[in-house]
């Protein structure tokens, strides 16, 4: 018999003396156990790195596949593939840091974006420092856009200094867009995503990664070049009708 949900009270009564607790009984397999963990914690919610772990361990443990998992916990395939990718991407250090409450999941998520060489300095600083989950993304964000050779040192530094940078604040509200203003934005990300999945492909390549991750990646990518297919073929046909009508 294992506790699922109740953890505080039962602490709670062995502190009191208590020889007996009022407990309700469910006979489940591990999976749907798992899955009862997740209706459980609904209200409140698990943070970002908790669902990652419940995940991992659903299709790590019990084998179910990703489309599987997703039809399970109510979401869809692209929430558990993100979920996977946190975790895996994440080293173990890090993650016994948010294990043993040094570090917050949501800063912990923030630290997983920077490579894995650069994880477990810059969770060093955030516990040393007491930053706060919006002076972890600045401190990731400051990381990011150094040079690759400069990044723990840089770490270093700020594991010795106060950390500094505003946090930004509520963003302004941004005027109606018209349909063309919203393609041409969504034109000019498309240049900026595929500029930097260029960039960070050709710099770490899906073979240096965990693998696990890699192996999350590699199917990721695969089916990606599909949609790519599809968005050139819409792009080649809404020009030339264009340039037809012209």
């Amino acid at each position: 018999m294992q506790i699922l949900d109740g953890f505080k009270r039962v602490r709670a009564a062995t502190a009191l003396g208590w020889s007996r607790l009022y407990a309700r009984v469910d006979e489940v397999s591990g999976v749907d156990a798992k899955l009862r963990l997740a209706e459980l914690h609904a209200g409140r919610g698990l943070s970002e790195l908790e669902e990652g772990w419940l995940v991992r361990s659903l299709y790590r443990e019990d084998s179910l596949t990703q489309p599987q998992i997703a039809q399970r916990m109510g979401r869809h395939k692209s929430w558990v593939w993100r979920r996977l990718m946190l975790v895996e991407s994440l080293v173990p250090d890090v993650q016994a840091q948010v294990h043993l409450g040094l570090i917050r999941p949501r800063a912990a998520v923030a630290v997983s974006r920077l490579p894995r060489g650069n994880q477990v300095a810059a969770s060093k600083v955030v516990i040393r420092r007491g930053l706060t989950v919006a002076q972890t993304d600045l401190l990731v964000a400051e990381v990011l856009d150094a040079d690759e050779t400069t990044r723990n040192v840089l770490l270093e530094r700020r594991l010795h200094t106060p950390a500094t940078g505003t946090i930004p604040g509520p963003r302004p509200s941004r005027a109606t867009r018209s349909e063309a203003d919203w393609m041409s934005a969504d034109v000019l990300r498309v240049h900026e995503i595929s500029a930097r999945l260029q960039a960070r492909l050709l710099a770490t390549p899906p073979c240096t990664l965990a693998p696990a991750a890699a192996e999350l990646l590699d199917d990721a990518l695969r089916r990606l070049s599909p949609v790519l297919r599809s968005l050139d073929a819409v792009i080649a046909r809404a020009t030339s009708a264009r340039e037809g009508a012209a």
